[in-house]
């Protein structure tokens, strides 16, 4: 993919992203539920990169919160930006530097990029909910970033792998269904 191919996948999910939450009808309790702003910014990623990943993760939340006034810009906008930066991050780093780019690889990407950016959101809340005079709990980084979230999570790992295997079947991103490359780079050792 070309620099130019790459903005504008990059803008498309970017629009994506500030789209996506009025499908939920801009409710807070749903939207912390299904995370509706992750989805484009795993995606561009996986897809992009994760350069490209990171910079939309970060920007997202900020532009839709001065935008839209959700999420609020403190402290929920500049911790998200945090933690979606992590995960574009990280699912790009990861699924682009793998030696197979396959479904495996896929979810391990998604999975570690998950963590990694619910670890930067608590990290970044503890620093702006001190800054205010209030303290971040375990209770509240539990809640927030795994119990209420399970939705979300699961919509993730459903819908970004259908959507990568679709794109795949177009011959837009790269993407075996596992054992499919080492069959193939076996038969090319083979000679085959």
């Amino acid at each position: 993919m070309n620099k130019v191919k790459k903005l504008a996948v990059t803008a498309m999910l970017f629009a994506v992203g500030i789209v996506l939450p009025f499908l939920i009808g801009q409710i807070p309790t749903i939207g912390r539920m299904l995370l509706p702003m992750h989805i484009p910014v795993l995606l561009c990623g996986l897809i992009v990169g994760w350069q490209y990943g990171a910079a939309i993760g970060f920007l997202l939340p900020i532009v839709r919160g001065l935008l839209f006034g959700m999420p609020p810009i403190y402290p929920t906008a500049i911790a998200m930006a945090f933690e979606m930066a992590m995960y574009g991050f990280v699912s790009g780093f990861l699924y682009s530097h793998a030696k197979w780019q396959c479904t495996k690889m896929l979810y391990i990407s998604l999975i570690t990029a998950m963590l990694a950016g619910r670890a930067v959101w608590a990290l970044a809340e503890v620093i702006l909910l001190g800054i205010g005079g209030n303290a971040f709990t375990w209770k509240m980084f539990i809640s927030g970033a795994f119990i209420n979230a399970i939705p979300g999570i699961i919509v993730q790992l459903v819908l970004i792998p259908v959507i990568m295997v679709a794109l795949k079947r177009a011959k837009v991103v790269p993407l075996s269904m596992g054992n499919e490359s080492r069959s193939t780079v076996s038969g090319q050792a083979s000679g085959k």
